[in-house]
């Protein structure tokens, strides 16, 4: 008869430093670990964790138990998708992302993912049910599913029995996919599912959203409608810069160098629905970085600090002392809406088609491009993460210049041949054909 001190090390239950689990080797030699954790609904259950050693196992189940010591409920497997976004979203996304993004994923959630899976059980979540969950939000009128024409006043489209088929955009399905694919594949590191079903569908790739930069003509036009603005400096160090919004209103003096002519990008301003307008750091890590600054806006600055000091004196004690560069008459903080506003009122003051802030950013590496300039240099100016971004970006660009390369090159070819160029002494390599990408 087997007795307990017969049964060999690797399969017992427990050893000293287990705590509350239990770890043992199993048939497939992974090691797995076994103990209870808070649940949703204040209710206590067993979780199961495996490892490739016993150390691994023991780890990831000791995690586990310390956050549910914390009072951090672990979602059950057997539960809902609805059930596991809602943890997701209230104790995972929460500390991961911007209160803006978060802001956006939630809403994603509450819209799109329950209404449509929320009630399936997550072990059981299939990629076809995600697929076909895609093509009926493909094919669906929001109206109708979201029941929007139902709160309008005066109803135009499915309550008044002409549906007005408004879908969602490519862009937003592959948004809405994705937010889908970050909560499962947390899923999977929590070892709640084995594998992310999500990833195995295709949205396809959506075409970029499209952009109209200025023209060279059309940017001199925007920066004449700007002299005599008080935010003129701010326009010019846009147009010259491609800083983004919230850069161009998170700048600080401190962080500026006039002599040497550089900036430094640290941070961004944006309104949150819970501070307010918050300063930020930048958008991604890539984002911080220093820039070189144009000998105008050098000057365009230096003259927007005095003007900034008359405006101060002249408010006395309303001043808001904030640091920033670009402030309110009274030294508040920018709103970008109301910047917005007054981009609007410039272009048509120029006599300019309406564009985006964002299109002003577009431009300056638009006209970068078509000066030659490299694309790594502008790449580090505007702070993109991956050059592949860049290049993806303004890829039509490119393939323009490439276009008026070749074409100067057919001209060279079509020219009269001289007559020692048509000599071939049998030293010259042959010409080779280049790919055209």
């Amino acid at each position: 008869m087997t007795t307990p001190g017969d049964t060999p090390a690797s399969r017992r239950g427990r050893a000293n430093g287990d705590g509350d689990g239990t770890v043992y080797q199993r048939k497939d030699s992974r090691w797995e670990a076994a103990g209870y954790v808070l649940a949703p609904g204040s209710l206590r259950k067993r979780i199961r964790v495996y490892g490739t050693t016993r150390k691994e196992a023991l780890a990831k189940l000791t995690e586990k138990i310390a956050a549910s010591n914390r009072g951090l409920p672990i979602p059950s497997a057997q539960g809902s998708v609805a059930a596991y976004l809602t943890y997701w979203l209230e104790n995972v996304a929460v500390h991961h992302l911007r209160e803006n993004t978060h802001t956006r994923y939630t809403a994603c959630v509450s819209r799109y993912l329950v209404p449509g899976l929320g009630k399936k059980k997550l072990t059981k979540l299939t990629a076809k049910n995600v697929r076909t969950w895609l093509n009926q939000l493909r094919t669906t009128c929001q109206c109708c599913a979201r029941g929007i024409d139902a709160r309008r006043d005066q109803p135009h489209c499915c309550a008044a029995g002409q549906c007005c088929h408004k879908l969602l955009s490519p862009l937003t399905l592959t948004y809405i996919h994705s937010v889908l694919k970050s909560a499962l594949e947390h899923a999977v590191r929590e070892e709640e599912i084995p594998r992310n079903v999500a990833r195995n569908v295709r949205t396809g790739t959506p075409r970029p959203r499209r952009f109209e930069p200025l023209t060279a003509d059309e940017a001199r036009q925007f920066l004449a409608a700007t002299r005599g603005h008080r935010l003129h400096a701010l326009f010019e160090l846009a147009l010259h810069t491609g800083l983004r919004k919230g850069e161009l209103l998170g700048l600080h003096w401190e962080d500026l160098d006039l002599n040497a002519g550089t900036a430094g990008i640290r941070r961004t301003l944006q309104r949150t629905s819970a501070g307010g307008l918050t300063t930020l750091p930048t958008k991604t890590r890539a984002s911080e970085r220093r820039i070189a600054l144009p000998t105008r806006c050098v000057q365009s600055l230096k003259l927007h600090h005095e003007q900034q000091q008359q405006e101060r004196e002249a408010a006395g004690a309303a001043w808001q002392p904030n640091g920033h560069v670009f402030t309110t008459a009274q030294g508040g903080s920018i709103d970008p809406t109301n910047l917005t506003r007054a981009f609007t009122a410039l272009l048509l003051k120029a006599g300019l088609r309406r564009i985006r802030f964002l299109d002003l950013r577009h431009s300056t590496a638009t006209l970068l491009l078509e000066q030659g300039v490299e694309l790594v240099v502008i790449k580090e100016l505007l702070g993109h993460a991956h050059i592949g971004v860049t290049a993806a970006v303004y890829a039509h660009v490119r393939l323009r210049l490439q276009r008026d390369a070749i074409n100067t090159l057919s001209t060279a070819l079509d020219g009269p041949a001289s007559q020692d160029s048509t000599r071939d002494d049998g030293n010259d390599p042959p010409l080779c054909g280049a790919i055209v990408r």
